[in-house]
């Protein structure tokens, strides 16, 4: 029998075996602690790994995606900001043509609110060519402008979908407002200048044009923004579905690991004494 033989011993084995599966248990909770992750690499679960890194992907790319819009967020604050001083003081400007449509308003005064209104177009014109963040802007394309005027596609999300914000030419519309003072000098001109909204160069008409902008770039600036904080949300939520896939209970692990301590000593208790028994068959030979 096994029992009596030097060769084989039996319950040497079945120890053994029993100590190199907790062995193989206990180095699988240790690198679960010491991670903490159940699928740490792809020997542990390939499946799970093989989805786990796709959305490490996917929130990779969204994060890149919302660095990208965030940007996008400075240059249409920028403009808005630019169109909203252009806005307010195209309606001062206003207020001066409404004096110089005047025909009383004559000599001196009349100078006067012509160098007002130069002053105050010469401001819109600036507005327009500081329009810049970060050497891009939609807005200013008049001579001394800084950035590069151009409409831009940002991109999205994480599979590359686009967004396009066009350009609105500060120039041409600068253009339209800079009257001379040879036509600021005619209180009839002016008054043609400021109500015949069927000119499309006129002022009543550059000034809706600019109120269409200024809407343009807000809901562009509202989608841009409704966009990063949808990203966020779905950021947030990959990462939720990550952490439920591969992470690892350390609560369970942590008592897991002592359960398993203790079957390891007396694991090696048990092989340590069934390597003892064939030792008790010298007795026969004494």
């Amino acid at each position: 029998m096994a029992l009596n033989s030097v060769n084989t011993n039996v319950a040497a084995s079945i120890a053994l075996s029993s100590l190199e599966l907790t062995n193989a248990q206990l180095a699988t909770v240790q690198k679960q602690i010491s991670t903490g992750y159940r699928v740490a690499d792809a020997t542990d679960d390939g499946a799970a790994y093989a989805i786990a890194q796709r959305v490490r992907s996917d929130v990779g790319a969204l994060t890149t995606a919302n660095q990208q819009l965030g940007n996008v967020q400075g240059l249409l604050s920028t403009t808005l900001s630019s169109l909203n001083d252009v806005s307010n003081t195209l309606s001062s400007a206003r207020d001066v043509l409404v004096n110089l449509a005047s025909s009383s308003t004559q000599g001196t005064e009349r100078t006067q609110y012509i160098a007002q209104y130069k002053s105050l177009t010469s401001q819109i014109q600036t507005f327009f060519q500081d329009a810049a963040y970060n050497g891009a802007t939609l807005v200013g394309n008049l001579t001394g402008s800084e950035g590069t005027f151009a409409a831009i596609g940002v991109i999205r999300n994480e599979s590359g979908a686009s967004y396009s914000i066009g350009t609105f030419g500060g120039s041409a519309f600068y253009g339209s407002i800079n009257f001379t003072s040879t036509q600021l000098a005619s209180a009839t001109t002016v008054q043609g200048l400021i109500t015949a909204t069927a000119t499309p160069g006129t002022f009543i008409n550059k000034l809706n044009s600019l109120g269409t902008q200024l809407n343009k770039y807000g809901a562009a600036t509202n989608y841009v923004t409704n966009q990063v904080d949808y990203n966020n949300d779905k950021i947030t939520a990959l990462n939720d579905g990550l952490g439920a896939l591969v992470d690892a209970n350390l609560a369970q692990e942590s008592a897991q690991l002592q359960s398993l301590q203790i079957r390891q000593q007396l694991g090696t208790q048990a092989l340590s004494i069934a390597n003892q028994a064939p030792q008790s068959l010298l007795s026969l030979f004494k």
